[in-house]
């Protein structure tokens, strides 16, 4: 069964020659909005990218710095709509990328739960009934009612881990493998990403850790300039990436 359906994907971003880049990220996470004046060029970050997994596979994006490993990991999650093709995924999405950088700072942790579980799809009955959860898990039971600002990068990083990790996802997206904290912690982060990586239909990881693609995924793409420079068995892939 294909859980991922990607057909003739493709996705652009305006490159500005004046400070308007926020207002184009803003432009493409809210449809609508004015991105305003100064666009020059267009940059295609994503083009004619089609990928299908099945259920039970585990998929390896592989590429340098910038071939769009992220942003294909973005757009599968929602978080971008394409200018071309289309995205189908079927089933709910868990993505773990960017742990933190969401946060409202002027909010306090547990209110950051909230509104960050919001964008999971999670109901406020289904919130409440997994605070007392992650804030044992992110091991913030002392500060989860202080503003976010207060927090340190550590902190932050902990407390979005532990809400992506606490639905059960039917997709999960994983950009890079994780280290988060201190020892302890990561032992207990690995646990959970075990348990995850167990229960999900689908994986899609993202990393330059060509050794885990080979060992751990059924599948692999290899990611150029935006465009799949070859796709298939991990072996062959990361050979094709790293010849």
């Amino acid at each position: 069964m294909c859980v991922i359906d990607i057909s003739g994907l493709g996705l652009k971003f305006h490159v500005s020659q004046s400070n308007g880049s926020v207002q184009q990220l803003l432009a493409r996470v809210l449809p609508g909005l004015d991105a305003g004046a100064g666009q020059s060029d267009t940059y295609w970050a994503l083009r004619d990218v089609s990928l299908q997994v099945e259920e039970g596979e585990t998929v390896g994006l592989v590429g340098a710095n910038g071939a769009g490993k992220t942003t294909l990991l973005r757009t599968i999650a929602g978080v971008f709509s394409p200018d071309e093709g289309d995205v189908i995924a079927d089933g709910d999405v868990s993505p773990l990328m960017s742990l933190g950088v969401g946060f409202d700072p002027s909010l306090s942790g547990r209110h950051n739960i909230y509104l960050n579980a919001a964008y999971l799809g999670l109901s406020k009955a289904e919130t409440e009934r997994l605070v007392p959860e992650i804030v044992e898990f992110a091991e913030l039971a002392e500060f989860i009612d202080r503003p976010v600002r207060t927090y340190s990068a550590g902190m932050k990083v902990r407390l979005g881990f532990a809400i992506a990790t606490s639905i059960e996802p039917d997709i999960l997206l994983l950009d890079e493998v994780l280290s988060v904290g201190d020892a302890d912690f990561q032992e207990k982060s690995q646990r959970r990403m075990d348990e995850l990586l167990d229960q999900s239909r689908v994986i899609v990881i993202a990393t330059h850790n060509t050794q885990f693609v080979e060992d751990e995924c059924d599948r692999a793409v290899y990611l150029d300039d935006g465009q799949v420079a070859a796709a298939g068995d991990p072996g062959a892939v990361v050979d094709a990436y790293t010849g």
